[in-house]
C-alpha cells in the first residue's frame, strides 16, 4: 500500500506522533529516462525527468503543503493563507479541504493562468484578487497572517521546504546515487533551496556519495536572481515563475555557490520549444514554466557546457493541463472536413 510522504520519510522530516498528517498520497513521482535532445545523445549524457505534475493537485507544491498543512492543525490553526500564481493556491486549497481548515488564496489580478483558478475554487478556496503582482500579493498575505490567527503556507514557511526536500531523496533511491547535475526552474526559489537542503542531507548521512549541482533557470523576462535585483514588472509566459522577487533568494544563491551551479536565464522562444519537444518527442505534458528546466539544460548542451557521460535530472513542477491555454496557442485545430472516409484518409495524410 503507499504510504503518505510524511510516513515514508518521517525520519527525515520535522514531525511527531501528535502531527495529525494530512495527505493525499503525494510524492512518489516517476523518474522517466528521456530520449533527449541529440545534443545529449552525441555526448552520452543521460536525461531523466523527475514528473511532479503527477502530484495529487498537479505540481511538486503537494510535498511541501502536505508538511505545512499538518503541522497548521497541529498548532491549532482554522484556516490557512498564501499568495499565489496557481500552484500553490490549488495545492493550499485541496490539503486545506482534506484537512476540513478555510484555505485564502490571495492572487495577483491577471497574472494567473485560469486553469489554476478552477484548481483553488473547486476546492473551496476563499479567493481574493488583488491589483498587483504576486510579490504584492505575498507581503498583503504577510502582513494579514501576522494580524489574523492565519497559518502563512507560502514557501517562507519552513516546513514547506521541508516537505519539497524529499524529492532529491526519492531521485537518490531511484538511481542509487545523486545525479551529476540537477535542473529545475526558479520562481520564487524555494525549490531549488529545498532541492539542495535534501541532497545534503542524504549526503551527510551516507545516502549518496556524491552532491550534484544545481542549475537553476529563470524567464528572461522575470530573472532577478540573474540581474542581481529585484524585477518590478516581471512578465513571461511561464505563469508559475513570474516573480520578480524570491521570497527563498538567499537560499537559492547558496545552493548555486554551495554545488558548484549556476543560475541563468532563458528566452520565452526557448522554453517553448523545449515545451514543444517534451510533448512531442517524449510523451510528457508539463506546464511552460517546468520546460525552463529543459530550456536551460538545451542552451548548456549546445555550448558545451556539461561535462560528458553525465546524468542530468530535470524536475519538471507542473502539468501540462495547468496552463491549457498555452497549449491552445501552439497546437491549433485543423478545419473540420466532410463526413466521407476519402476526406478524412486524405486530411490524416493516408492519401
Amino acid at each position: 500500500m503507499r504510504l503518505p510522504l510524511i510516513e515514508r520519510y518521517r525520519a527525515h522530516l520535522p514531525v511527531s506522533l501528535n502531527t495529525p498528517v494530512v495527505s493525499l498520497l503525494e510524492g512518489s513521482t516517476p523518474l522517466i529516462p528521456l530520449k533527449g535532445p541529440k545534443e545529449a545523445r552525441e555526448r552520452g549524457i543521460r536525461l531523466y525527468a523527475k514528473f511532479e505534475g503527477l502530484n495529487p493537485t498537479g505540481s511538486f507544491k503537494d510535498r511541501g503543503m502536505t508538511l505545512a498543512v499538518s503541522k497548521a492543525v497541529e498548532a491549532g490553526a482554522q484556516a490557512v493563507a498564501c499568495a499565489s500564481t496557481g500552484n500553490t493556491a490549488a495545492s493550499a486549497a485541496a490539503y486545506a479541504a482534506r484537512a476540513g481548515v478555510l484555505s485564502l488564496v490571495i492572487l495577483p489580478a491577471g497574472y494567473v493562468a485560469l486553469g489554476k483558478v478552477a484548481q483553488s475554487l473547486v476546492h473551496g478556496a476563499r479567493i481574493v484578487q488583488v491589483e498587483g503582482n504576486f510579490d504584492q500579493a505575498l507581503r498583503l498575505t504577510r502582513e494579514l497572517t501576522e494580524r489574523y490567527p492565519v497559518a502563512l503556507v507560502n514557501s517562507l514557511n519552513p516546513y514547506r521546504l521541508e516537505g519539497q526536500k524529499t524529492l532529491a531523496f526519492e531521485v537518490v533511491d531511484e538511481l542509487g546515487e545523486a545525479p551529476h547535475y540537477h535542473a529545475l526552474p526558479v520562481g520564487n526559489a524555494g525549490n531549488i533551496t529545498a532541492h539542495w537542503m535534501g541532497y545534503k542531507e542524504y549526503h551527510a548521512l551516507g545516502k549518496a556519495k556524491g552532491l550534484p549541482r544545481m542549475l537553476g533557470f529563470q524567464a528572461a523576462g522575470a530573472a532577478p536572481l540573474v540581474l542581481g535585483r529585484p524585477v518590478e514588472r516581471p512578465e513571461t509566459l511561464a505563469t508559475a515563475i513570474r516573480i520578480g522577487n524570491p521570497a527563498s533568494w538567499e537560499g537559492a544563491l547558496r545552493a548555486k555557490e554551495e554545488s558548484g551551479g549556476l543560475i541563468e536565464a532563458v528566452t520565452d522562444g526557448e522554453i517553448l520549444e523545449a515545451y514543444r519537444y517534451l510533448a512531442r518527442e517524449e510523451g510528457i505534458f508539463c506546464e511552460p514554466a517546468s520546460a525552463a528546466a529543459l530550456a536551460g539544460v538545451w542552451k548548456l548542451l549546445r555550448e558545451g557546457r556539461l561535462e560528458e557521460g553525465s546524468t542530468v535530472v530535470l524536475t519538471l513542477t507542473g502539468h501540462g493541463l495547468k496552463d491549457p491555454a498555452t497549449a491552445e496557442k501552439v497546437a491549433e485545430l485543423p478545419p473540420p472536413v466532410p463526413p466521407d472516409l476519402e476526406a478524412v484518409a486524405r486530411a490524416a495524410g493516408l492519401s
